[in-house]
């Protein structure tokens, strides 16, 4: 690490480093979910895994040395995700192989630090924070609407599909899906009256996924503005 005329510590290529060590980790865990991998091809990936950690033990170590206070880099959100994307490894050494399985899907922390290191993160973060109110009044309203329609679409096909609207719980998966218009088709409206009243539930789905979204752009024009 170099320190420029002002005495401070150049971490540019430090963090271009680290950058590039998280997307080659990721890279690294894709490809061991590939089937019929060789042996060789494993132990090199277990390598590259290793050397990994090391490197992101070393930057969670020295972000934990420099902060000041001590406590606030290891209690902050990127503290956590830094330290999640290497306990995985540490703490598989001394557990059987199905724990080391269900460990290794807390490496996908590791995207998260790269949010670290992109200006653009602060623009979303800043932007949501200034419509917080709004979002969290919409969340409300959109909760109200799920329970709602699972309760519309259970009176209409409970009698006709008893299995699949079940109860006003298994409803709420078809509300879900139809509010946020993806409409995946396993479960679906047979009777009339629940034909029309999913016309209704699409409609006011569009605003379920419009309303937010138009929200979030808003903010974020302002913030470059």
């Amino acid at each position: 690490m170099k320190r420029d005329n002002k005495g401070m510590v150049d971490l540019g290529k430090w963090e271009l480093f680290i950058q590039i060590l998280i997307i080659l980790s990721l890279i690294q865990f894709s490809v061991e979910t590939l089937p019929e991998i060789s042996n060789n091809t494993i132990r090199l990936l277990n390598g590259f895994e290793v050397f990994t950690v090391v490197a992101f033990t070393v930057e969670y170590l020295i972000r934990l040395f420099l902060c000041k206070p001590r406590g606030k880099y290891s209690l902050s959100f990127m503290g956590i995700i830094d330290l999640l994307s290497i306990l995985p490894f540490y703490l598989a050494l001394g557990l059987d192989l199905r724990s080391v399985r269900a460990l290794r899907l807390m490496r996908m922390f590791r995207l998260f630090k790269l949010a670290r290191f992109t200006t653009a993160m602060d623009r979303y973060v800043s932007a949501f924070r200034s419509i917080k109110e709004e979002l969290i009044l919409f969340s409300a309203t959109a909760l109200i609407t799920i329970y709602l329609s699972s309760v519309g679409i259970y009176h209409f096909e409970h009698e006709v599909q008893p299995e699949a609207f079940a109860s006003v719980f298994d409803a709420m998966w078809w509300s879900v899906v139809t509010l946020t218009t993806v409409g995946y088709g396993d479960v679906y409206p047979v009777t009339a009256g629940g034909k029309i009243f999913t016309i209704f539930v699409v409609l006011v789905g569009l605003g379920v996924v419009a309303v937010p979204t138009g929200l979030f752009a808003s903010a974020l024009s302002k913030l470059k503005d």
